[in-house]
């Protein structure tokens, strides 16, 4: 079994446990915090487990390297845990001030407060459109160029403030999502590049999967589920899958009062022909 979002471990483990001492288990972790966590909840377990630091982009090339030519079961969970969330060093969370980074591999050139303070008001405008999917791009763009002439936009309050003032409805209330969601959604894939690595990640997939082998993904917002229902589809059109799920997987209502962060999950599953 591949994760090759491993995090903590938690879907690591409960796969793991399934599996015996000729099994082997393969974890991809961005976050060497994440991996070390992940290295020791998993240390019980009966099967081989490999840890490695890389974008699950690279699960081609880590598997190679690792001399293991096909895997029977493909995981990946496209969310953000909770540390990384509230991880000050990469600046995602609108609701606690941090640096304006996004950036989940610290390698990255780029930064969130790179694009904010650089980018021209249309590309700004198109970019939340784009990876946001807010209609009020425009208006949010024109705020924050408003706002960074007087001075930086360099904190993840500063953004949230400016995004809200020009979200804000009529009576200054916002509604039950915060206004900055879908600007900072916008900016996080845009930094990592999220929806190339998870088309890197579709592309691989085929050539890594033996016959009868699975792949499972699980997805945050329709940009995501967007591009494994197409995949999918093309997949099974080549003979290449079969679906299990013909539509995704969504958490009940009970699993999303114990887990509000799973509202929005999709899960998807093929099977290799």
């Amino acid at each position: 079994m591949v994760d090759v979002t491993v995090g903590h471990g938690g879907h690591s483990f409960l796969f793991g446990q399934q599996l015996g001492p000729a099994g082997t288990l393969v974890g991809l972790d961005l976050d060497p915090k994440s991996l070390e966590r992940a290295r020791q909840r998993l240390t019980p377990l009966a099967c081989q487990v490999i840890l490695v630091q890389s974008n699950f982009s690279q699960v081609a090339e880590r598997l190679a390297e690792l001399g293991i030519g096909g895997v029977d079961f493909l995981l990946a969970d496209l969310g953000l845990c909770s540390a990384q969330l509230s991880d000050r060093e990469i600046g995602l969370s609108f609701r606690t001030d941090m640096p304006l980074d996004m950036r989940i591999d610290a390698s990255l050139e780029v930064t969130a407060a790179d694009i904010i303070n650089k980018y021209d008001e249309k590309s700004l405008a198109n970019l939340i459109f784009e990876y946001g999917q807010d209609r009020a791009s425009r208006r949010i763009a024109r705020y924050i160029v408003q706002r960074r002439q007087r001075e930086p936009i360099t904190t993840t309050g500063q953004l949230a403030a400016v995004v809200a003032s020009a979200l804000r409805t009529p009576g200054g209330k916002h509604k039950a999502r915060h206004p900055a969601t879908r600007t900072f959604q916008a900016l996080r894939i845009a930094v990592n590049r999220e929806l190339d690595h998870l088309q890197d990640l579709l592309s691989a997939a085929p050539g890594l999967l033996r016959k009868d082998g699975y792949l499972a993904i699980i997805s945050y917002h329709s940009l995501e589920d967007g591009l494994v229902k197409r995949d999918f589809k093309a997949r099974v059109q080549e003979g290449i899958y079969r679906l299990c799920t013909k539509k995704p997987i969504t958490p009940s209502r009970e699993e999303i009062a114990v887990n509000h962060r799973a509202r929005s999950a999709k899960l998807r599953i093929a099977q290799r022909t």
